[in-house]
């Protein structure tokens, strides 16, 4: 007897798949008779619709409607993936739980007038448009729970508002520390240079179409893709096997996909993955700036184990990001999509949501499976999702390790060459800089308009200064020096002219020194601290630009003042036959520029800038010629590794060479944003530097004292500061602030006034050290010397001879460029006819080859026992913990002097005599001051140096508990008591 089944039930099949196969080419997919979810359109405008599913019912004695939640799609992606399947979707299971769905649909931009000219920010602002419309309806705060890049919109919204109406924040597999875990492991190192280049000169002038985004999300998991795509041929002809499923596989194979506009993936890719300013704060909606750690308000990050697009390193960056949020997690076995949509979305994911809403809400407890997260280390990981949890995911188990394992080699390989390939990425950014500094020679035209010009023409876009809360771009900031450059034309100020700026930190200031360098006229940085007429008649001023602050200041003058910012209708309430010239009632479309304008005539010997210093309580002007300048800033840019990813915090004063040269200079040169605040303060800085994303703080001196031993002072969670770059700052003050600010750095900048002799201490691994010459700054050396004579000591030739290691020397410096009037000019020094400059400055160079500063020649302590270098003196007590400053100095007693070092101590710091005498014990260089004493403050100047006058004005220092002297038997300190102290003043009376 022939079984009939043998024969039928492969032909049934055969047929089946000719059927259903057939009705998935003429329509996409099988039919499954379902139907969507119901919803009414809240809200319609150009940029979303906003809807609310299964709207409650309005007759009275109806059930209320729930706590709101308002789901955020991805770009990518239709807002329909919220209700793939009505039974298994979200919007479905919220509902049934009690919760009030609503969905944010921003619609296919390909298809809607300017769609495709939409920005991230755009996507924003309408999101917090519709939390304000969600709000008015229901008259609850709001749940945001968003997917992917929804979940990145639901952070920086949330951020944008600063959590104003948002109950909590649910964000399901949303990337946010994205340089610690990149799709498909891509090194961290690369995708800044990659990202940048993307967003400038690719999606700039193409846009993604559906289509493309559906492959390149299939791309990321290949794999996975190929899989489902047999799995669904192998089951064609059982249809009932393939209709639970089929709403999800038409979702991702067509209908789920729309298309993505060019502007939004540029500003997605520069804000945040080249610069990954989710994590770094400072990033940028409509010119306003944003810091995600601004959100306050409970977070749940829901975490995929075998995640390879939002890797859960990435995704736990949020933790470090807001630190002021509560912020938990849910881990899920499940890949990116299946987070949200599938049988393990409907039945772990949207279970907890609603679990989550309704403890929040007041009604439940924790949901099983949330914990809150810990917070992950800092380094960035490039190991992404590991080798065991693929294997564990995927049911292609050979396929997978083959993959998995060619991946886990090449990791090898990028983690045994990680520093090789970060060398060459700052590399790439340094050569060019370094070789530009080379070919400068008298003649080239450089200067700090110049190269403002240049970053405008490359970079228009590019956000140039920030300043109370608001982005500028180069374009902007460029067209605004113009714009003042034709006001100066109108007023008479010419090529060569000195014209003294006297104005506060603040973008108008920076435009008139530009302003002045694109004009080719020297800018006078007066500073408002100084005897001002005695600075203006130095520099040979010819009319001062002040700020409205400053104008009573430069009235007092006597000459033209031309007032810059503020605005066109502020009233400067001066007299009508006053010199005073409002430079924001120029038009200059109205101004004609003159046969002999050409902007930015500067060449590098040409005077640029005139700044002060005091020398023996003497004012003293000191000119900076373009070559300085770009010396300077070149060498800054090099040395601190700038480039546009960094954010530059210019707490120092533009009229401190420090400011003008370092902070301003460098960042010009490296691309950075200049971020510029009012003043220093303390409740301010932390704000700030999150605000903006600063990830190098400028500073002089004490400067930072102010801030970290303010008792308000308090740095909890992330912060994006990788280096404080300055000069003179305290040992003491630099190792508590490495301590507070890790894992930041610090590179210390030593620099004459004149320029020829430059030192950065990069690596900052020897806290004090003045580190070694500036690259492509100008040959130094260390001439041998007696402190005893002061004398440069010769060899038997009669040539200067070379320090010896660690022994003390003057610090010469080969001229390049024109040499200050005011420099002690040596020639003949080591090979005939050869010129050198003197700095006056001693040193000592150790075994490495760093640089350390010993004294000034001028101030060496002469005492019975021998000289006392008080920088050394300094930065051997600056190393005791409890101690910020020291400051030693020479006191007169009967004709004789002794040394004295004050100490500066942060709040609740002390001093045991036994650490102040090992710590002084051993000096490298010189010796240990008599006498010691502890102050409560110490006098500084307008940028945080600290005085030595007033203390050596106070004598002998009092006798007390914080006191101690050299005991000259045992060389140790001992407590200064009235006796001894009496000794010491009697026997020298």
């Amino acid at each position: 007897m022939v079984d009939l089944s043998a024969i039928t039930g492969p032909v049934g099949r055969l047929v089946a798949t000719a059927q259903n196969g057939l009705e998935v080419l003429r329509y996409g997919g099988l039919e499954t008779g379902a139907v969507p979810s119901p919803f009414q359109i809240i809200e319609s405008v150009p940029m979303y619709r906003l809807r609310r599913y299964f709207p409650p019912d309005s007759r009275p004695g109806a059930k209320p409607a729930g706590p709101p939640v308002l789901m955020v799609h991805p770009m990518m992606m239709s807002a329909d993936m919220w209700d793939v399947t009505r039974e298994d979707g979200a919007v479905g299971i919220l509902h049934r739980a009690g919760i009030d769905p609503w969905v944010i649909d921003f619609g296919s931009p390909d298809k809607m007038e300017g769609g495709m000219q939409r920005t991230l920010a755009d996507h924003i602002v309408a999101l917090s448009a519709a939390i304000d419309t969600v709000k008015t309806v229901t008259g609850r705060d709001i749940h945001l729970a968003g997917y992917s890049q929804g979940g990145m919109f639901t952070y920086q919204t949330a951020a944008y508002r600063r959590t104003k109406d948002i109950a909590s924040i649910v964000a399901f597999g949303a990337p946010v520390d994205t340089l610690a875990a990149l799709p498909m492991n891509l090194p961290a190192t690369l995708a800044p240079a990659a990202a940048d280049f993307m967003a400038d000169h690719v999606f700039s002038r193409i846009d993604i179409p559906g289509w493309l985004a559906r492959t390149g999300f299939q791309m990321l998991d290949p794999i996975k893709t190929a899989q489902s795509r047999i799995d669904f041929l192998r089951q064609l002809h059982d249809r009932e096997a393939l209709l639970p499923r089929e709403q999800q596989r038409k979702f991702l194979a067509s209908e789920g996909w729309i298309a993505w506009s060019g502007p939004a993936i540029s500003e997605l890719l520069k804000q945040f993955i080249a610069h990954n300013r989710m994590m770094t704060g400072g990033f940028s909606i409509h010119g306003d700036l944003v810091t995600l750690s601004d959100i306050d308000c409970p977070v749940l990050a829901v975490i995929g184990e075998v995640d390879d697009i939002g890797q859960p390193a990435s995704v736990r960056g949020i933790k470090r990001a807001a630190p002021k949020a509560d912020v938990y997690e849910f881990l899920i076995r499940a890949g990116h999509f299946g987070l949200v949509v599938g049988s393990k979305a409907s039945d772990q994911t949207w279970p907890t949501v609603a679990d989550w809403v309704r403890w929040l809400d007041g009604g439940g407890s924790m949901p099983d499976g949330v914990s809150p997260m810990a917070l992950q280390p800092t380094e960035a990981s490039e190991s992404g999702v590991t080798l065991t949890s693929r294997l564990a995911h995927s049911t292609a188990a050979a396929t997978e390790m083959a993959f998995s394992l060619a991946r886990s080699a090449a990791d090898a390989l990028v983690s045994a060459n990680r520093s090789a390939r970060t060398l060459a990425v700052e590399t790439a950014r340094t050569l060019p800089r370094l070789a530009r500094l080379g070919q400068v020679n008298d003649h080239t035209r450089i200067s700090l308009g110049r190269i403002m010009s240049e970053q405008a023409r490359d970079f228009p876009q590019g956000e140039a200064l920030l300043f109370d809360g608001r982005v500028h771009t180069y374009e902007a900031v460029d067209r605004r020096v113009n714009n003042v450059v034709r006001g100066l034309i109108e007023v008479g100020v010419r090529q060569g002219a000195r014209v003294g700026v006297l104005m506060d930190t603040r973008p108008s200031a920076l435009v008139a020194i530009a302003a002045l360098s694109r004009l080719g006229a020297v800018a006078v940085m007066l500073p408002p601290d100084a005897d001002l007429a005695a600075a203006v008649e130095l520099a040979a001023v010819s009319e001062v630009i002040a700020d409205p602050s400053s104008l009573d200041a430069a009235r007092r003058l006597e000459m033209r003042v031309l007032v810059l910012g503020g605005g066109e209708s502020r009233d400067l309430h001066v007299p009508a036959d006053a010199d005073v010239i409002d430079m924001e009632r120029i038009d200059p479309d109205r101004v004609e520029l003159p046969g002999w304008y050409r902007p930015n005539p500067g060449l590098a010997r040409d005077l640029a800038f005139v700044a002060f210093s005091t020398v023996s309580g003497q004012l003293v002007a000191r000119q900076i010629t373009n070559f300085r300048w770009a010396l300077s800033a070149f060498g800054t840019a090099s040395a601190a590794n700038l480039s546009r990813s960094d954010t530059v915090y210019c707490l120092t004063p533009l009229h401190h060479q420090s400011g003008l040269l370092v902070s301003l200079g460098g960042a010009v040169v490296g691309g950075a944003r200049i971020a510029l605040s009012r003043e220093l303060r303390p409740d301010r800085f932390v704000q700030e530097i999150r605000q903006y994303g600063v990830t190098v703080v400028s500073y002089t001196w004490a400067m930072l004292r102010e801030v970290i031993d303010d008792p308000a002072f308090s740095l909890t969670g992330n912060h994006p500061v990788r280096l404080f770059i300055g000069s003179g700052m305290p040992t003491g003050l630099w190792k508590r602030v490495v301590e507070v600010f890790e894992p930041a750095n610090v590179v210390e900048f030593f620099a004459t006034t004149d320029g020829q002799a430059v030192l950065a201490n990069v690596k900052g691994a020897k806290i004090g050290s003045k580190g070694r010459p500036l690259p492509g700054g100008g040959e130094i050396a260390l001439a041998a010397y007696d402190p005893e004579e002061d004398l440069i000591l010769e060899d038997e030739q009669g040539f200067v001879r070379r320090a010896d290691t660690n022994e003390v020397g003057v610090l010469l410096a080969r001229p390049r460029g024109p040499v200050d009037p005011l420099a002690s000019v040596k020639r003949g020094v080591f090979a005939p006819a050869d010129t050198w400059v003197s700095t006056e400055y001693l040193f000592r160079r150790d075994e490495d080859g760093d640089y350390w500063l010993v004294d000034n020649r001028a101030a060496v302590i002469h005492t019975e026992r021998g000289p006392v270098f008080a920088a050394t003196v300094n930065d051997a007590a600056g190393r005791l913990g409890a101690v910020d400053m020291a400051v030693t100095y020479g006191v007169e007693v009967d004709g004789e002097t002794i040394a004295v070092t004050a100490l500066a101590l942060h709040p609740g710091g002390s001093v045991p005599s036994a650490d102040l005498s090992e710590a002084l014990a051993d000096l490298p260089v010189g010796e240990a001051p008599d006498l010691v004493h502890v102050v409560n403050d110490m006098t500084l100047t307008a940028t945080y140096r600290p005085l030595a006058g007033p203390l050596q004005q106070q004598g002998i220092p009092k006798a007390s508990r914080n006191a101690w002297y050299r005991d000259p038997d045992s060389t140790r300190y001992k407590r200064l008591t009235a006796a001894v102290r009496n000794e010491i003043a009697g026997n020298r009376s």
